[in-house]
């Protein structure tokens, strides 16, 4: 969801704008709801190879675990990705899955 607007700021608040979501090999989901994940994550991975960014991390964070099985099975279904596994301690361990893509 869009954060809530400035009052300082002039320009209208629109909840149903787009999310510009820089392309940079990471994936944060904690702004994005779940019904958002079926066109989110494979368009943001394609977007990475067009871009030759082959390892990616897709945090989903901890919760229940919902969330990361639901991005597990997307992963599962995509051809152009070479290998998913939870990341390492030091990068958000059971929080964030590292994606390695094919590249084009």
């Amino acid at each position: 969801m869009p954060a809530p607007p400035d009052p300082d700021d002039d320009v209208p608040w629109d909840p149903d704008a787009p999310v510009e979501v820089p392309i940079d090999g990471t994936l944060d989901l904690h702004t994005f709801s779940p019904k958002e994940l079926k066109h989110l994550v494979p368009d943001y991975l394609e977007a990475c190879r067009e871009r030759g960014i082959l390892l990616v991390r897709v945090v989903h964070g901890k919760g229940t675990g919902t969330l990361q099985r639901t991005v597990h099975a997307l992963l599962a279904r995509l051809p152009y990705v070479a290998d998913y596994r939870l990341a390492d301690p030091t990068s958000g361990g059971w929080g964030a899955t590292v994606v390695t893509l094919r590249a084009l």
